[in-house]
């Protein structure tokens, strides 16, 4: 059977992505009102979540930044400052934007600690990237497997509800957004033909245990 996968190592050897789009710092209720006007006359955007980290068994955190992406501009709301606006609340429940994330059911799970919206419109890439024969679940080696260059992770650990984001928080945030809509708008495109991936391989026979199942 082949698969298309990529490893660690491959990974740590490809550039580095930067967004090269415009990156807007929502942190106020009038902010996050233009922002969404913006958003809803598009079809398709990418988007993520960031929480702040939780380093004590049992903690949970509420989400603190909600990033949405256009391939030119994205939007960072600053959730742990505005809250979820009814605006924004009213975007993310609408199916009229197509809204492609990965592994949503942590943002949503994420989401429902702030906030009571039900999310609507959305479609996981972990859902899509299957039917092209791509094994690996990961944004960062999804996103190196059809594009030769590697997210970085860098930030992901740091303080998302700190009084000012760093540029590179916000740098970070952005690509996770982009790249999902990225990704998205490359595979429905019909550009990406799995049979000429690099990173197609015969997928490795399983090793027998010995032991029966139950």
């Amino acid at each position: 059977m082949q698969i298309i996968s990529i490893d660690k190592e491959t990974i740590s050897s490809l550039p580095v992505v930067h967004f090269k789009g415009e990156i807007h710092l929502i942190d106020s209720v009038a902010d996050v009102n233009r922002a969404v006007a913006f958003l809803s006359k598009q079809k398709v955007v990418g988007i993520d979540t960031e929480t702040r980290p939780a380093f004590k068994k049992g903690q949970h955190n509420k989400v603190a930044l909600i990033q949405i992406s256009t391939l030119k501009e994205c939007f960072l709301f600053r959730v742990n400052i505005t809250g979820i606006p009814q605006s924004l609340a009213d975007f993310l429940a609408s199916p009229d934007t197509l809204k492609i994330g990965l592994s949503l059911h942590d943002d949503f799970n994420a989401l429902h600690r702030r906030s009571d919206v039900e999310p609507k419109g959305f479609k996981d890439l972990q859902d899509i990237v299957g039917d092209f024969m791509i094994t690996d679940l990961s944004l960062q080696k999804i996103y190196a497997i059809l594009f030769d260059q590697r997210i970085s992770k860098g930030q992901r650990v740091t303080n998302w509800e700190a009084p000012e984001l760093t540029a590179a928080q916000m740098q970070y945030a952005s690509i996770d957004a982009f790249a999902c809509l990225h990704i998205y708008n490359y595979l429905i495109s019909g550009l990406f033909n799995p049979l000429n991936s690099k990173y197609l391989h015969e997928k490795p026979e399983e090793i027998e245990t010995g032991h029966e199942e139950n």
